[in-house]
């Protein structure tokens, strides 16, 4: 079977898909992008992109203007492509399980708009899947739907990303490994061979697979990093209850180990977003289906949860009570350079101040239009970060926007009714913040010299 075609599909033009789109395109490969929500598409045509990402506007822009990105709801048009990527969502469900209502939908009408032609296409699962997924699931619906032989009519890999939020961009084009997996040699070597096109001699570390390990590999991976956060989480708690000690010192001395490295040694609120949390509870849920309790991930669950609540006690702490206090929230994406606030640590301290009394006013510069149309009315908005501290008696730091960063003890000491900070993404250096009283994570109170 013929497999010529030089462009490149993906189906599902969420923050993966539109984050893959944009990079490849920028490299000269011609995409056509399928979504089944018109309203994007017709955004997306016009060059605009619906999420906030760092460069990828300014790709998606360029990529329309050049004719390299063709945005449609029409999943017929990927027969012109050689390679198609899925990239649908696998929200959580009730129990961890992910929900494959997506993948399944996708692969049934894609199969069928393959049915009648001849070509040979590489079918992506790019999609985060547990193990199994690729063979058991998605591999039968093509076969059914298609009338086709998955290793001889049809190929098909799984083919896991691994990028960053407020990264992305750049973990698509220098990416730090490639991970394949397939059950035949000619889905492999087609898929390497558009990634071989795409990254010319600058090609990452190749590593192939069944797609059942390619499958885990994701899952282990954010495992992993996760528990990297809540370990440092718990040598910050450990920290806070020991004279002269700052975590961010532990952090840097034991992350200098080359096993052990420097990233995600950082202590704070928890982690968020829209990976460690979901893929950790269908990785439980997927091992606890198979007799295995997997100890160690709940323990890490259970103390990025109970990290925000050591937020909030830190609050209480400096001010002894938060009931009827205005406590301003700085920050409400679960990281800088994104406006994503899905399990957002922020939604967790916010929560847990209001069951205290607090009230609470909140700012982000990208993260309000998300925040207000899932917290309605419950908090106040601020519409600069001078106006969110103003007239409050607590300032808690969720996330480092270089805004946020910006702010001086002095800021603080002039807006607010009662100058106390919590900073729970440490971005101040402590001995700039004397004249008030200030807090962190992983380091105890400090009284103000006035004191």
């Amino acid at each position: 079977m013929r497999s010529r075609k030089t462009a490149v599909s993906i189906i599902g033009l969420g923050y993966v898909g539109l984050c893959t789109a944009a990079t490849f395109a920028s490299r000269g490969i011609k995409i056509i992008g399928i979504d089944v929500d018109r309203k994007r598409v017709e955004q997306l045509q016009k060059g605009e992109a619906p999420i906030y990402e760092p460069k990828l506007d300014g790709l998606l822009k360029t990529a329309v203007k050049k004719g390299l990105f063709q945005a449609s709801d029409d999943i017929s048009l990927v027969s012109s492509s050689g390679v198609i990527f899925l990239t649908v969502g696998t929200p959580s469900q009730g129990d961890g399980s992910i929900d494959l209502t997506f993948i399944k939908n996708a692969t049934d009408s894609l199969g069928k708009s393959l049915r009648q032609h001849d070509d040979y296409h590489v079918v992506v699962v790019k999609s985060t899947v547990v193990p199994g997924t690729t063979n058991n699931v998605v591999k039968p619906s093509l076969e059914d739907s298609s009338r086709k032989k998955i290793g001889t009519e049809l190929g098909l890999c799984a083919n896991p990303e691994f990028l960053r939020e407020g990264t992305a961009i750049e973990d698509a084009l220098h990416p730090d490994k490639i991970v394949i997996g397939s059950n035949d040699k000619k889905s492999t070597k087609e898929l390497t061979k558009l990634y071989r096109r795409f990254y010319g001699s600058r090609l990452s570390p190749l590593f192939t697979m069944s797609p059942e390990a390619a499958e885990l590999v994701k899952y282990a991976s954010n495992a992993f990093l996760a528990t990297k956060v809540s370990f440092i989480n718990t040598i910050a708690n450990i920290a806070e209850r020991t004279s002269g000690v700052d975590v961010g010192v532990i952090a840097d001395a034991i992350g200098s180990d080359p096993r052990i490295g420097k990233l995600f040694l950082k202590a704070g609120p928890g982690y968020g977003g829209s990976c460690f949390h979901k893929d950790l509870q269908a990785l439980m849920n997927y091992s606890q289906r198979r007799g295995y309790d997997p100890l160690l991930l709940r323990a890490t669950e259970e103390i990025n949860e109970n990290q925000a609540m050591r937020v909030v006690e830190i609050a209480e702490e400096l001010l002894g009570s938060l009931l009827e206090k205005r406590v301003s929230v700085l920050g409400l994406a679960f990281k800088r350079d994104t406006d994503d606030i899905r399990e957002a640590a922020s939604l967790r301290v916010i929560e847990k101040l209001k069951q205290r009394g607090a009230q609470v006013v909140a700012y982000d510069p990208m993260a309000m239009p998300n925040t207000k149309a899932k917290l309605g009315d419950s908090i106040d908005y601020a519409k600069n970060i001078l106006g969110a501290i103003k007239g409050t008696d607590c300032a808690v730091i969720m996330t480092e926007w270089d805004a946020i960063r910006k702010l001086k003890a002095k800021d603080f000491k002039e807006y607010m009714r009662s100058p106390n900070v919590v900073d729970a993404r440490k971005v101040y250096d402590p001995k700039g913040f004397r004249e008030i009283r200030y807090a962190a994570v992983g380091l105890g109170p400090l009284v103000p010299d006035c004191e």
